[in-house]
């Protein structure tokens, strides 16, 4: 297990953050290989017994484990925010266009049942977590907004809050505005992921995010969505929150400047942190 130090890099935000990352590998049996992670540990961690709230932290397509800690504007905010709201944050990663589902076709992209089964029970049994839905909460940009919107929504039992920023709360890439070179290959690829599959409302497949907003109301779980209105996903985010205000769920949404950058996601990191972490219990 490799502990880094990031007070070592002098930026304006880590001089004063003692908080310390460990970087860490863990095998999963589901997929036969090993999946890296940074853990971010607020700067009293192990002064004594005492547990922590985790809140996982998630990537976009084609990311990966560290991109929170390497490519936000504002170097060593991670470490800020875990010292400042003292609890754990777990930047998890998983395969560069995985939505974080499991495929029924490919034993190699499993990667929800690697989070539920084997990422948090790790979390949980290595480091002083409080092992609880009442003290764990998600988030994550882009495709890792979907993740954390589709997990939660499909693992109530697991989580208290939730959030998106700019997320891909919708596969159907005929939504998206990008070049349809783009579009064609991330349809290309869910298509050798998931098969044939009905991406069409009212009877959404069972891989998207918009597809669990009966679950998100009966969940009761706290959820915050952002984008903005210059991102090439804002007509899938408008449309999952049309479909929580017809169903009645109750939920935070917001639309501001800014498109599908780091900057963007910069800049509402710390929204996040501190909406998720009002619904976080410490005992």
């Amino acid at each position: 297990m490799k502990r880094l130090f990031f007070l070592l890099f002098l930026s304006p935000i880590a001089a004063f953050s003692q908080a310390t990352v460990d970087t860490i590998g863990i095998y999963s049996q589901k997929m036969d290989k090993t999946l890296q992670a940074a853990i971010t540990l607020p700067s009293n961690y192990g002064e004594s017994d005492r547990h922590y709230p985790v809140i996982y932290l998630l990537h976009g397509g084609s990311g990966a484990f560290s991109d929170w800690h390497q490519k936000v504007t504002q170097p060593g905010l991670v470490n800020k925010l875990a010292d400042q709201y003292d609890l754990i944050i777990v930047t998890p990663g998983v395969g560069p266009a995985s939505y974080y589902f499991d495929s029924p076709l490919m034993d190699s992209v499993q990667y929800e049942s690697y989070f539920i089964e084997e990422l948090i029970p790790y979390i949980d049994q290595h480091y002083q977590t409080l092992a609880q839905k009442e003290s764990r909460a998600i988030t994550g940009l882009s495709m890792g907004g979907h993740g954390s919107i589709y997990l939660s929504a499909k693992h109530p039992e697991l989580f208290i809050a939730a959030g998106s920023m700019s997320g891909v709360m919708n596969i159907d890439t005929r939504m998206w505005k990008v070049p349809e070179d783009f579009k064609n290959l991330r349809a290309n690829g869910q298509k050798e992921m998931l098969g044939e599959i009905n991406y069409d409302a009212p009877n959404f497949n069972p891989y998207t995010a918009v597809g669990y907003v009966d679950q998100l109301k009966s969940n009761g779980l706290a959820l915050l969505i952002d984008c903005g209105v210059d991102d090439f996903l804002i007509d899938t985010n408008r449309q999952l929150h049309q479909l929580l205000l017809e169903n009645g769920t109750p939920h935070d949404y917001t639309e501001r400047p800014g498109a599908h950058t780091w900057q963007y996601w910069t800049e509402a990191l710390p929204s996040h942190i501190l909406f998720l972490d009002k619904y976080l219990k410490r005992n």
